[in-house]
């Protein structure tokens, strides 16, 4: 892998992290209400157990990609940044929310591309 190509990984990784502090941490606080677009403070009470999960899975896809950028699998961070590629798609059309589109999509879609073309 080259640095540039690590250098994107990292970012969906960092993206990530940050999203699962987000959902496992501050889903009740108002950032995050506010980040997710929850209606009131009593629907993020009553859906933190699920965001939590949510939380732990975009770890694992962390933990993926984290994998991939120490072994240097190339197969590894194409199958993880695809996921997460998948996921954003899923997350927008299911939301109707395009930011998600382009904070997990793109990101992940540039990695994919700089592994299969350069």
């Amino acid at each position: 892998m080259k640095y540039y190509q690590i250098t994107l990984i990292l970012l969906v990784a960092l993206i990530h992290c940050y999203i699962v502090y987000i959902e496992m941490v501050l889903w009740t606080t108002k950032k995050g209400i506010k980040t997710f677009g929850l209606k009131d403070k009593q629907f993020a009470e009553e859906t933190k157990v699920m965001a939590a999960n949510q939380g732990l899975y975009n770890g694992f896809l962390v933990a993926g990609l984290i994998w991939s950028i120490i072994t240097f699998k190339i197969d590894v961070a194409i199958f993880f940044l695809t996921c997460v590629f998948i996921a954003g798609l899923y997350g927008a059309y299911s939301t109707k929310n395009r930011k998600i589109l382009y904070v997990q999509s793109i990101p992940a879609i540039l990695g994919i591309i700089s592994l299969l073309v350069f």
